[in-house]
Parts: C-alpha cells; structure tokens; sequence
C-alpha cells in the first residue's frame, strides 16, 4: 500500500482495497499540521491506520516537510517512535 500526497488537497491517501483512508493536513509558515486521519469504518482495527500515519510521515520526510502533529492518533503514533521525533513534532 502507497501513500499519495494530493497537495491541492491538502491530504495524504492510501488505498485499501479500493477505499481511500487519509491524513488531512493544513501549511503555515512552511510547516505541515496533520489535522485529522481517516480509515473506513469497517476497515479499522486492523493496523491500517497506524501504516497510513507511518507511511505519511516517510513521505513527507522524502518531501522534505517538518510537520506537527495535531490530530491525537497521529501524536500517538509519532511518540510511539524514536524514528520520528526529529520530524513530527
């Protein structure tokens, strides 16, 4: 599963077998704030989410953005890991 970055929208998306989960996120000043994440109702529960969050922080580090972490999930699961403290605050 591959995360896309709809930049007119201002979302990262991931197909789940046909369904779009998704990070919704706002600039200022040059910085991402991830806002809100999104997984399909009846596909949650299952790790999905945490692969979306994951999977959006490595491509917005490919990127190059720093971002923070707004939405509780996303702050959850960036303070799960050392990997991104230098990245999502």
């Amino acid at each position: 599963m591959k995360v896309q970055h709809d930049k007119e929208k201002q979302r990262f998306t991931m197909d789940i077998n046909g369904e779009t989960a998704k990070v919704n996120y706002r600039m200022d000043n040059g910085k991402m704030y991830l806002t809100y994440s999104e997984v399909p109702s009846h596909l949650r529960g299952k790790g999905h989410g945490k692969k979306l969050v994951e999977k959006t922080f490595s491509k917005l580090t490919e990127e190059g953005y720093t971002a923070v972490a707004v939405c509780a999930y996303i702050k959850t699961v960036a303070r799960r890991s050392d990997k991104w403290n230098s990245i999502i605050e």
